[in-house]
């Protein structure tokens, strides 16, 4: 990949705020309410300092994991984006071109075009698809078999939105969405529901996103679900809630290494990532990012992001003085005040102005 394209995540996001409308840039920025989750996403990341260790050997630095036997170039996913095709032309087909050039895994969501199986035919590259559920048992049983059929390797089922998040950024045309008659089946959610798709999965794992509390964790475990993925939604669903964050401890106490442990929510830099692998999770979903990525170049423009978290990444492990993911832990890092206010953008403080509008 050329650097031409943009050298830092500063000028990513200043790309794609020039490509996109206010729409869909307020779709990207925007969360519910006050926005206090989205914040609270920030402020606990910022809330937590590296104890760098010193001569040690760090000439060699492996950021590799997995996902399910898949292998993972650096613990970083694509998460899951409805109406992803807002940020660039090719939708989810640009960001599973990404994922496989890049040598990730991306989440497909059911609200995102082109279809499940068109991205599947896309590449051969193990993929997740993402469920919100927008009917019956028997539209749930059709869907999943037809994700069984284009051979995603794993199943993501959203269980944090009952409610359409109260987003007041956005514009009256992406606020009817909380209208959307399909989205009442979203509150008959149950343990049932979970069962009903693992019988239909096999032995495909089945990933439940959007726990925030450790007492979900350890139910989810009990109905033998394989991945715990800690998720408030980017902030777009529940406001007031605790940093994603400082849930990860707690959850993956409660796991107790029965699933893998998996997080996203205002994760933006490489040193956001090594504190969530040192606070116990598998690997890190990117949202916001992910858009920013796409927004400034496509799949090309997405593959350049990923590669700028993995040279973020690299330098944070050495400079605290590890060599692969396996040797951080929580001795890593400490609690600290934080010395910016959080918001989206409070991460590139070379923004004009300090965040783009």
């Amino acid at each position: 990949m050329s650097d031409a394209l943009f050298e830092t995540t500063h000028d990513m996001i200043m790309l794609a705020r020039r490509n996109l409308d206010q729409d869909n840039w307020d779709y990207i920025c925007g969360a519910a309410e006050s926005e206090t989750s989205l914040r609270r996403n920030r402020l606990s990341l910022d809330c937590l300092a590296f104890r760098p260790r010193i001569c040690r050997d760090v000439s060699d630095i492996n950021t590799e994991t997995e996902f399910f036997g898949q292998k993972l170039r650096i613990p970083v996913l694509l998460a899951p984006m409805g109406g992803i095709e807002r940020f660039s032309v090719n939708g989810g087909l640009d960001a599973d071109t990404a994922a496989e050039e890049f040598g990730t895994v991306n989440f497909l969501s059911t609200v995102c075009q082109p279809s499940l199986e068109e991205v599947a035919a896309n590449s051969p590259h193990p993929k997740s698809f993402q469920i919100y559920v927008r009917g019956d048992d028997d539209w749930i049983r059709d869907l999943v078999r037809r994700v069984v059929k284009a051979d995603y390797a794993t199943v993501t089922l959203t269980v944090d939105s009952a409610f359409y998040g109260n987003r007041e950024r956005l514009n009256p045309a992406q606020l009817a969405l909380r209208r959307v008659a399909s989205r009442e089946w979203q509150k008959k959610i149950t343990w049932d529901t979970v069962k009903l798709i693992q019988d239909e999965i096999g032995d495909r794992p089945l990933i439940l996103k959007g726990i925030m509390t450790a007492e979900d964790a350890a139910l989810a475990v009990e109905h033998g679900v394989q991945g715990v993925y800690i998720s408030n939604h980017g902030g777009r669903q529940l406001d007031h809630v605790l940093g994603n964050i400082q849930m990860l401890p707690e959850v993956v106490a409660a796991v107790d290494g029965k699933a893998e442990v998996f997080i996203d929510g205002g994760f933006t830099r490489g040193t956001d990532i090594v504190k969530a692998i040192a606070l116990g999770a598998k690997s890190v979903g990117i949202g916001r990012l992910q858009a920013y990525g796409l927004g400034a170049g496509g799949a090309e423009g997405l593959v350049r992001c990923l590669e700028l978290l993995e040279r973020e990444i690299i330098t944070t492990m050495g400079l605290i003085g590890v060599t692969s993911l396996d040797e951080l832990g929580p001795e890593c890092v400490t609690e600290a005040m934080p010395v910016t206010l959080p918001h989206e953008h409070s991460a590139f403080p070379h923004l004009p102005g300090g965040r783009v509008q």
